[in-house]
């Protein structure tokens, strides 16, 4: 759901010039009766040797919606072109985060769609308000994630002090540098940029896919403006009940369960890995490991929560087991640490890109619903979950905490029941550890004509368009054609497809302690350049 450090429809052409609209709501209720012009964006080349066809624009939006003559701020826009003579509207397109780039999403989808649906949509990726190159761009207070940071277990009062130090000093730092900006960095704000976006394309209505947060965004988006969406197709989703601090903790214990999940074929694979055929000696060497590190992290960098960070983007996608696995297995057994700290540079070391990422995350997530301010409520559920699920807890514990001291107040997420939605396609693995799968469940009973497709046994996040041809085939129908799957009367789910296959270990270089998707052949799973590996890569799970 969150950015990690480290890295639907109307017909006609788009309109050139100015148009009159509706505005958008200042809450969940319906627009208003005053109208304004909205200019069309000016679009450019800005192709890369991947998305040689990509263009560029950017769009002035309010920075409050409330106020549309006052100050405003920019979006940076992509966009591929449709070039079919049919031509189903603008399909806008969200990574998640919040916080997370999109303007590369929307080259990946059509370039990973087939020709002629794709060609029937012009694909729209945006930086939503405050990310990338949208202006102004936050960034509170950078290095925040420079190693070596404190233990995030806090096994001492000094150690719980110096994290809450950090904590606060974060939160004051985004208020003091973006006092006139944080109260508009949310959900509700970022939904109603949205449709500034539709009203600059000249179109009646949206289609959408959004991954992990972006699922939350767009339910949000669906309930302010249900009339203005053609198609939606949500892919890994936020339990919207649960927004943010109770989600939080849900995740907490499933990424607890893909660890445990990693560690069980970190087993199955002894021959390679040589840390034992047993999963609970496998998961208690990583714990050995952990503390080895936290009394000398490996080349003054990797200490215990940069480890946590470096392996949790294997709860996200599997296919960085094998590197991860080596890298593990290195350490060790081998004594060698140079792959980890490769492994840690490549998955869990923070950018300007990451710093800019958790600037918005906090801000968003802080600001749209309540989080407890009493830190006595934090530390008895942390230790609480950590009991049970001691792998992530206080590490994301850590993550989220500026919210217990954020400056500006928090809203009150809307209900984001909806009945009046054209047929929408929810899509989810059953063991999906950033939104687990009870947040699937939940909003396909709260969106009416909704349809839910399930990856049977899955735990990456994001199963469309990263190497599932089963889970692709119901997203490109949909798009195609607005059909969904629809299953028996009272069934949880209405179409199920099988998970992909695990992941291979890399040949010998990787076991010798490489641990590099260099050392991957062409085409194997989690490889460089993978379906998988690169739409992670997009989501941000990696640098």
């Amino acid at each position: 759901m969150k950015p990690r450090a480290g890295k639907l429809i109307a017909a006609g052409a788009l309109v050139a010039g100015t148009v009159t609209v509706l505005p958008g709501p200042a809450s969940a209720a319906e627009p208003g009766p005053t109208t304004r012009p909205v200019t069309s964006p000016t679009w450019t080349d800005c192709g890369t040797r991947a998305y040689p066809k990509l263009q560029c624009a950017t769009l002035k939006v309010p920075l409050n919606h409330d106020d549309p003559a006052g100050r405003k701020i920019s979006l940076a826009l992509t966009r591929i072109a449709h070039t079919a003579a049919t031509y189903q509207g603008p399909l806008l397109v969200n990574p998640g985060g919040p916080g997370g780039s999109g303007r590369g999403l929307a080259g990946y989808v059509a370039a990973m769609l087939p020709a002629k649906v794709i060609a029937q949509y012009d694909v729209i990726g945006f930086d939503p308000r405050g990310v990338g190159k949208s202006e102004p761009a936050l960034d509170c207070l950078p290095g925040y994630f420079d190693p070596v940071r404190p233990d995030s277990v806090p096994r001492g009062a000094e150690g719980e002090k110096a994290n809450l130090e950090r904590a606060r000093s974060f939160a004051k730092a985004c208020g003091d540098k973006y006092a006139d900006v944080l109260p508009y960095i949310d959900t509700l704000s970022t939904a109603r940029d949205m449709d500034a976006v539709r009203r600059a394309l000249g179109a009646p209505r949206l289609n959408y896919l959004g991954y992990s947060y972006g699922t939350y965004l767009g339910a949000v988006y669906a309930r302010l403006y249900p009339e203005r969406v053609r198609r939606m197709a949500l892919d890994s989703v936020v339990d919207p009940r649960g927004v943010w601090y109770e989600d939080n903790i849900a995740q907490n214990h499933a990424f607890d369960a893909r660890h445990k999940a990693f560690a069980a074929w970190v087993a199955r694979h002894d021959d390679v890995y040589r840390l034992g055929t047993n999963p609970e000696n496998v998961e208690a060497a990583w714990y050995r490991m952990r503390d080895e590190l936290l009394a000398k992290p490996a080349a003054g960098k990797v200490g215990a929560s940069e480890l946590e960070d470096t392996f949790l983007p294997g709860g996200y996608y599997d296919g960085y087991w094998p590197a991860l696995a080596a890298a593990f297995s290195a350490y060790a057994v081998d004594h060698d640490s140079a792959p980890l700290v490769k492994a840690y540079e490549k998955h869990g070391a923070a950018d300007a890109a990451a710093d800019n990422g958790y600037s918005v995350y906090t801000s968003v997530q802080c600001r749209d619903a309540q989080w407890p301010k009493k830190w006595g409520v934090w530390r008895e559920d942390a230790w609480n979950t950590y009991a049970k699920a001691p792998f992530y807890t206080w590490n994301n514990t850590w993550y989220n905490a500026p919210c217990a001291f954020w400056p500006v107040p928090s809203l009150t997420p809307p209900d984001v029941t909806n009945d009046q939605l054209p047929p929408t396609l929810i899509l989810q693995a059953t063991n999906d550890a950033a939104t687990p799968f009870e947040g699937a469940a939940a909003l396909h009973r709260m969106v009416r004509r909704s349809s839910l497709v399930v990856e049977q046994g899955g735990g990456n996040h994001g199963v469309t368009l990263g190497g599932n041809d089963c889970m692709d085939d119901h997203l490109i129908t949909y798009l195609a054609t607005g059909e969904v799957p629809r299953g028996a009367e009272g069934a949880e789910a209405d179409a199920f497809c099988e998970r992909l296959p695990e992941p291979t270990p890399y040949p010998e270089p990787a076991k010798q302690g490489a641990a590099s998707e260099d050392a991957a052949p062409t085409g194997a799973t989690g490889a460089s350049g993978s379906p998988g590996a690169t739409l992670h890569g997009v989501l941000g799970h990696e640098h």
